[in-house]
């Protein structure tokens, strides 16, 4: 038995130890030529989405060719890896399905272009800033700065709401006044509140602030008004704070709230 260990040993050894410095050695070049490839000036002129995909690709590439020269330094003829692996298939893909799923949901991402880096976006649950779009994944940041991966494969299935597709947008906002206030002051109110707002552009449509409907013990206005993508939660704030200002200047009163104390 000693013997036989020692002539495995012999005969297989150095292949082993070949393999590993092929491994040790490989991994390194991997890097380097990843990192280089990172740093390349053509990689400045690819649109930052396709970018990280771009590299993830030739990464796994790169990782590819490596197992396949170290399978052929331990000498494990091609002909027998290509057998196991066809009669392996089904299972492999039955296994790789969800990643396979993603995969194509990345290439159909990169293809249609649904969102890029750097839109605000809102899918599969979450929202946020994408960050990045690499083979696999798409990660989002969100406003409070949290980092969100989502499976390719489920955006690729869901409605995706693409907040920065346009230049510009809509700010809708409600207000809610007592009955019998004057509705013209009110209007005259939203309306200098908007015109009078550095961020709101003209739009589509001209400044909307009109009575929209009403509830309990109140009148509802609706104001809308057009701002860049880029600014709208500044305009949005903006807008709320001119709309209080100008109903403490007018003294407009808030809606009544009735309290019903009952007796025992």
């Amino acid at each position: 038995m000693l013997q036989a260990i020692s002539d495995l040993a012999v005969k297989f050894g150095g292949k082993l130890l070949a393999a590993i410095v092929v491994l040790i050695v490989g991994n390194i070049i991997v890097k380097a030529i990843v990192k280089r490839v990172k740093k390349a000036k053509f990689m400045e002129k690819i649109d930052p989405s396709v970018r990280t995909f771009v590299q993830s690709l030739i990464k796994f590439a790169l990782y590819a060719i490596l197992v396949v020269i170290i399978i052929g330094v331990l000498g494990i003829p091609m002909a027998s890896v290509v057998t196991v692996i066809a009669a392996s298939a089904a299972t492999i893909g039955l296994a790789l399905q969800g990643a396979l799923g993603n995969l194509a949901g990345g290439l159909m991402i990169l293809v249609f272009k649904p969102f890029k880096v750097g839109d605000f976006v809102e899918a599969a649950g979450a929202s946020g800033v994408v960050k990045e779009i690499t083979i696999f994944y798409t990660i989002l940041n969100t406003l409070d700065n949290k980092k969100v991966t989502i499976p390719n494969g489920s955006l690729m299935n869901a409605n995706v709401t693409n907040y920065s597709s346009e230049e510009l947008r809509r700010v809708d906002l409600d207000f809610c006044t007592a009955f019998g206030t004057d509705s013209a002051t009110v209007r005259g109110i939203l309306e200098e509140a908007a015109n009078s707002c550095a961020l709101v552009v003209e739009g589509p449509e001209p400044v909307f602030a009109k009575v929209s409907g009403y509830k309990d013990n109140a009148v509802q206005y609706t104001l809308r008004a057009w701002c860049k993508s880029a600014d709208y939660w500044d305009t949005y704030f903006a807008l709320i704070e001119a709309v209080n200002n100008g109903f403490a200047a007018k003294s407009i009163p808030a809606p009544a709230t009735n309290v019903n104390v009952g007796k025992e």
